[in-house]
């Protein structure tokens, strides 16, 4: 029985051609600076993003950690949306290693509020810290993959810039949001001071993510990774993928897209499943579960037992379903199949 994998874009398999780069790439100790294929790479990713400089990074978390702890300092505060996945699932770095206060802020699918996020800004006393940093993030995982606007960003910008405010974007999933909307990375990235985007999840590279923003910041950052961890060493076996994901990778991502809506439309409206199929902007699918005979775990086995890979939502009373390059449209048939015939019985 064929296995349908919904759970995430990120069990994405490299490419053929991304495993013969990986084989053939040329190599050094990227720690001492000289690995040319990861050079490439940061080049190519600072260009594309309209930065600087830019650093590769074995993973979203440890590019979005070093972005907040080289933007802050203790006894500061950072102004997040209250879903995003910085402030719920990136294992408290906020608090862990910046030493930061997290102010959560609600939104609209993840669009928040200028004049609310206004309000928010502190100016330190001995009672409250000094607010400098702004997170925002785009494609919202939480929200089901929700596109926040171009206007929010550039009106976050405007908030910044009146109260000297630095602002980072976790774009995990930019590409998605460039695709769905039909706004250039770049007019995002322009947005901000610093952006954090994978080169996994939907664009199938194995390994990594890029941090951009100004040199001074990129090359505190790379002190930041050595200090974590993250330093190493003939690391262009794995950038080599990375290049490939950045140029030949996001032109495919309106599949996934598609797929998703399709997924949705097939699914909405079965008993138990709550979800508007309207909503869906990208490749993630969250919705609402709850039925008589099936609480969210047993569905998610049921499923599995079927063939069909889903997660349970974070909130844990739904489930999450993520449309990817390596499931194609009889995946999402089988998927549809699987539901109406475990839900109809």
């Amino acid at each position: 029985m064929k296995y349908s994998d919904f759970r995430s874009d990120t069990v994405t398999k490299p490419t053929d051609k991304m495993r013969r780069a990986m084989a053939e790439a040329e190599v050094g100790d990227d720690v001492i600076g000289v690995d040319p294929t990861v050079q490439k790479l940061e080049t190519l990713a600072a260009s594309i993003m309209g930065k600087e400089a830019a650093l590769f990074c074995p993973s979203g978390t440890m590019g979005n950690s070093i972005a907040v702890k080289t933007w802050t300092h203790e006894l500061q505060e950072v102004i997040v949306e209250a879903k995003s996945h910085i402030f719920n699932l990136e294992s408290t770095h906020l608090t862990f290693i910046s030493r930061v206060t997290p102010r959560p802020l609600a939104s609209n699918r993840g669009a928040m509020d200028p004049d609310e996020v206004e309000r928010a800004i502190k100016i330190p006393n001995v009672h409250t810290p000094e607010t400098t940093l702004l997170c925002v993030e785009n494609t919202h995982n939480n929200w089901g993959g929700a596109v926040v606007p171009l206007s929010n960003f550039q009106a976050l910008r405007r908030v910044a810039d009146r109260h000297g405010l630095r602002l980072h974007l976790d774009g995990a999933r930019i590409y998605n949001a460039s695709a769905a909307s039909g706004v250039p990375v770049l007019e995002y990235a322009k947005c901000v001071d610093s952006i954090m985007f994978c080169l996994s999840k939907g664009l199938s590279a194995p390994i990594g993510s890029m941090l951009a923003g100004p040199r001074n910041f990129i090359d505190f950052g790379r002190r930041i990774r050595k200090a974590l961890g993250g330093g190493m060493r003939q690391v262009g076996i794995i950038a080599a993928a990375g290049l490939i994901a950045l140029t030949e990778m996001p032109a495919r991502l309106a599949e996934d897209h598609a797929r998703a809506k399709t997924l949705a439309r097939g699914i909405a409206g079965l008993p138990g499943v709550q979800l508007n199929p309207a909503e869906i902007e990208t490749n993630i699918i969250i919705f609402g579960f709850e039925h008589p005979r099936f609480p969210v775990p047993a569905f998610v086995a049921e499923l599995a037992r079927r063939g069909i890979g889903v997660l349970g939502a974070p909130s844990g009373a739904g489930i999450r379903m993520v449309t990817h390059k390596d499931v194609d449209d009889a995946d999402v048939e089988a998927a549809i199949a699987a539901f109406r015939a475990i839900l109809a019985g």
